[in-house]
This record gives structure tokens, sequence and C-alpha cells, in this order.
């Protein structure tokens, strides 16, 4: 069996910021050289996440604002983790929205749904984050 790791870098300008990184996944898997295996996407941050949806700006909208009515970022006085980076909201977002995601690799491609992409989603930006791209398979 194979086993390849790569890392992804991110350093987003704002706060919030959603990245499809499909085309990055896919090709880590052709470097890999895996052509029937899996593919784990995780990101390295507890204030990003990594799942698997639809690639429609609409969408990506109702995203932030179902997330920020759920966890809103202000008042920062409202969550007692706040005090020295104020990113409380950002924690909750990542839980609600994952860690991780896995897909097959058939035939050396992300085996799919319709529609579905792999999508980084960051809370906290402003800073340097990493994703992992660990591949298995023959």
């Amino acid at each position: 069996m194979k086993s390849y790791r790569k890392e992804l870098h991110f350093h987003l300008p704002s706060r919030r910021g959603l990245v499809n990184i499909t085309d990055k996944v896919q090709k880590a898997v052709n470097e890999s050289g895996v052509r029937e295996g899996m593919v784990l996407v995780n990101a390295m941050n507890i204030t990003a996440s990594v799942f698997i949806n639809d690639d429609e700006s609409g969408l990506h909208q109702d995203y932030e604002k179902w997330l920020e009515g759920l966890a809103p970022e202000k008042p920062y006085s409202q969550y007692k983790h706040n005090g020295y980076e104020d990113n409380a909201d950002a924690h909750l977002k990542r839980t609600i929205m994952g860690r991780e995601t896995v897909v097959a690799v058939t035939e050396g491609r992300l085996d799919f749904g319709t529609w579905e992409q792999i999508f980084y989603f960051e809370f906290d930006g402003k800073r340097d984050k990493r994703v992992l791209i660990k591949i298995i398979g023959e």
C-alpha cells in the first residue's frame, strides 16, 4: 500500500473566507500515484474547517449568514473563551462545519457525487494556517 502526505498553506487576508481546494487535492492524488484508495483532507487548525458541498455562490453566502446566526462574532463579551484572541465564534463555527473529509479515489480520480467539491473554510484568518492531505491506497 502507498502512503502520501502533503500540506496546503493558507493566509487569508480576511477573518473569514471560503476556498475551493478540489483541484489542489486532485493534484496531490496525481502526485501520489494512488489509483484506488482514500484521501483524507484535514484542517490543521481549530478555527478552520474542511467539508464537501456545492460550489455555488448563493450557498456560500447562506453559510456565512447561517453560521453568524448560530455563533455571532460580536459582541466578544458573550463568550467565556474570549480574552486573548476574541475568536470563540470561530471555534464554534468549526465545530458545526467539521474538521475533515474523506473521499474515495477511483481510477486515480476523486470519486464524487454530482456537484461535490472540497472546501477550506477559514473562520479566524489573517494568519498562517495548514491543511493536511493524506492519501493511502494502491
